[in-house]
């Protein structure tokens, strides 16, 4: 089945490349020509400015007035054809220092523009709002996003994949948003230094996004098909500049923080403990298209706090990575193999001991080719040797959008001078991406190095899927090896084979319903010869989606499970079911999400059906309230009632997640996340407030308290406080 899979992706590379016709949007590229099938006649040319810019929600310089302008927005949402209600008006311009982007957006429906608030890197479904989409290096892969609500809060993100936009990563820019009885106006100044590049380029792919919730509409400068996100750099159009862009000189920040803190432990009745220190972070950008990190003594105090789940699961849960450090860039060490199946994820990093020192290398060489490496040392504690993590990777451009990268990852233990321990891994990883974005996929092949588990130390996978208008398919096969194991990445389960696939079909009236469509999905995993089957999820579900940005789907789930080692469904009882027994459930589930537009707005998921040996009932939902653009409170909840058999106590779990979001201005913030969790018995309260009171130099207050919820007595409490300033 592998070997089947594999020579389909590689004949659908072949035949692409032998026959563009085909494929729409792929093309012979040679190593230094500039290819771009998709929307390349949606060129917007760019004169170097005559005078200065000033960044003031006002499009008044003669430089914007004599600036061509990119009109005639085109519908992507509800659907794809025609022009958006709304008029929009994009310019640009630049000097030697930054470029400039001044958006116009009318308004043809009377009213208040809906905003959330002015936190940074807002939800994008919840905000009138302009997203900009450079592709620096014209692979159509990679990039930078730039953007802003109609309340002035600012987005900013790196691209990879060709769409994905990682928005916890955050660089120095300037931008000013004034609205007007009949339109909303940005002014955006982005400093080349900022972003990576190649020096000498005279051309970027670009794309224009607006989202209209008044008329409900989203739309893009360059057409895009309405199953793709207007994210999606296999549609950009060109942004021509007049002449090649400067030489950037060397750029150096440097961000020194200082920080303390006040720790508590009353569990085990520990005294308390002060800690007084510093750190910097440093960015040199040794060309204009790579960076060069470094880090001593970080602190990542201010980092978002996971979101609590009810847990269910037999294998470890996973949690996205937040800490700025590892970000920019972060494709070309985490987007390797599977997201079950990767050979390196940066949270095993600095979680269960602090990181003394880090530095990190990683960008474009040239159009082609992309370099990074990253060397992270971890401090000695009691419970923990210190450690070396060390990742090298290197990825080659093929064909139009496709790539082939190579990683190397090793992870050594340093306080044993008579025998070193390590971990390591290597591993090769070949992307598949159609010029149109309708054929996409992946084959990757790694090896685990282990001293004391010799065999059966690889993982493999192959992954295909076609995505057009109304259909879409894909199929996935994987084999992770009963010896495979990467201590730095994440590989939840090992000894298995996986075979899995789903195809769907979408009806587009066009009237109160937007769209409704039905969808198949099959999950099997089994043991390393396919002799015996370990799991199966076989669910099948109906999806609606109406004229009022509503949702609801419904369908059922098959599930079979038969248990590799002894398992208590519930996680908190001293009863469990035997490892090599057997279940087959059968459940049903339905979603509802409500009109995001409104004030109020919530979504639900109601889930009622066998698990393992007894019965489930439970809902997760979101319920949200704001009030523009100052204030958003929502509650995330979550009630299980799981019924198994005696000798099994009747569970019932609340998981409660109150949390408000303050925001005073565009640069004072203040949060309280609070997570009541029956499960684990704990109640959590992270409070934070932060002022910018510079671009990109903060000043931090975090409070973090964990409670008893029996009695409500203190587990343990920190407080820290940090400043940062970022010298540029």
């Amino acid at each position: 089945m592998r070997f089947c899979l594999a020579g389909i992706l590689l004949l659908l590379n072949f035949i692409s490349y032998s026959y563009p016709k085909q494929f729409p949007g792929l093309k012979r590229v040679q190593s230094d020509s500039i290819v771009h099938k998709n929307n390349d006649n949606y060129i917007l040319h760019v004169k170097k400015a005559t005078g200065p810019i000033k960044i003031d929600g006002i499009i008044s310089e003669s430089d914007w007035k004599s600036a061509e302008k990119a009109t005639d927005f085109h519908l992507v949402l509800p659907v794809d054809s025609g022009l958006a209600k709304s008029p929009s008006e994009v310019v640009m311009t630049y000097d030697d220092k930054a470029f400039y982007v001044g958006v116009t957006f009318f308004d043809t429906i009377p009213g208040k523009r809906i905003v959330e608030s002015f936190r940074r890197d807002f939800i994008f479904g919840n905000n009138d709002n302009v997203l900009v989409f450079f592709d620096t290096f014209l692979d159509q892969t990679n990039g930078f996003s730039f953007g802003a609500s109609a309340s002035g809060a600012k987005w900013d993100g790196t691209m990879s994949g060709g769409s994905a936009v990682n928005l916890n990563w955050d660089c120095k820019w300037d931008s000013k948003t004034v609205q007007y009885k009949d339109r909303w106006v940005t002014e955006m100044k982005i400093p080349f230094r900022s972003i990576r590049f190649k020096s000498g380029t005279d051309r970027w792919y670009v794309n224009f996004s607006r989202l209209d919730l008044k008329t409900n509409e989203k739309s893009s400068w360059a057409p895009v098909p309405r199953q793709f996100p207007t994210a999606s750099l296999a549609y950009t159009g060109v942004l021509q500049w007049d002449r090649p862009l400067p030489k950037s000189k060397m750029m150096f920040s440097f961000i020194p923080y200082v920080f303390g803190s006040v720790v508590k432990d009353f569990e085990t009745g520990g005294k308390t403990r002060s800690r007084k220190d510093f750190g910097f972070d440093t960015k040199l950008g040794i060309t204009t298209s790579m960076n060069l990190d470094l880090t001593y003594n970080p602190d990542f105090s201010q980092a978002e706090v996971d979101q609590q789940v009810t847990n269910l699961d037999r294998f470890e849960l996973f949690f996205p990575e937040k800490r700025q450090f590892f970000l920019e860039n972060s494709d070309l060490f985490s987007g390797y193999g599977f997201s079950s199946i990767t050979p390196f994820f940066s949270r095993r990093i600095g979680l269960d001991a602090p990181v003394l020192a880090g530095a990190r290398l990683s960008g474009s060489l040239d159009r082609n080719w992309r370099l990074g490496l990253l060397d992270m040392q971890t401090e000695r504690t009691p419970d923990e040797p210190s450690r070396n993590f060390l990742v090298a990777s290197l990825q080659r451009k093929l064909f139009s959008r496709s790539n082939i990268g190579m990683i190397f990852v090793n992870k050594e233990y340093m306080d044993n001078p008579v025998k070193q321990q390590f971990n390591r891994i290597t591993g090769i990883d070949y992307n598949l991406a159609s010029g149109n974005n309708k054929w996409f996929g992946k084959m990757f092949y790694h090896r685990s190095f282990n001293p004391e588990n010799p065999g059966k130390q690889y993982a493999e996978g192959t992954y295909i899927a076609y995505n057009a208008r109304q259909f879409h398919a894909s199929i996935v096969q994987a084999t992770v090896g009963e010896n495979y194991i990467a201590e730095s990445g994440y590989v939840p389960r090992n000894g298995y084979q996986r075979l899995c696939s789903e195809v769907g079909y979408l009806w587009i009236p066009n009237k109160n319903v937007v769209s409704h469509g039905i969808v198949l999905a099959e999950n099997y995993f089994f043991d390393p010869t396919f002799n015996n089957q370990l799991d199966h999820e076989i669910t099948l579900l109906y999806k609606f989606e109406f004229k009022n940005r509503a949702i609801v789907d419904g369908g059922v789930k098959n599930d079979y499970t038969r248990l590799s080692d002894d398992f208590d469904p519930t996680h908190i009882s001293n009863t469990v079911l035997g490892k090599g027994t057997e279940y087959s459930t059968n459940a049903g589930f339905i979603d509802y999400y409500s009109d995001t537009r409104k004030l109020f707005n919530y979504s639900a998921t109601l889930t009622s059906g066998g698990f393992y040996s007894g019965q489930i009932n439970q809902i997760v939902g979101l319920m949200t309230y704001r009030y523009q653009p100052y204030l958003n409170m929502s509650l995330n909840f979550s009630y299980s009632d799981i019924n198994l058999p005696a000798p099994f106590e009747h569970a019932r779990f609340l998981l409660l997640g109150p949390k408000i979001d303050l925001t005073l201005s565009d640069k004072v913030f203040f949060s309280t996340f609070v997570q009541y969790n029956e499960q684990i018995k704990n109640m959590n309260i992270n409070m934070r407030f932060q002022w910018r009171y510079k671009p990109v130099s903060d000043f931090f207050i975090v409070y973090t308290g964990n409670y008893f919820i029996s009695d409500w007595s203190s587990r343990n409490r920190a407080l820290v406080v940090k400043l940062s300033y970022w010298f540029n």
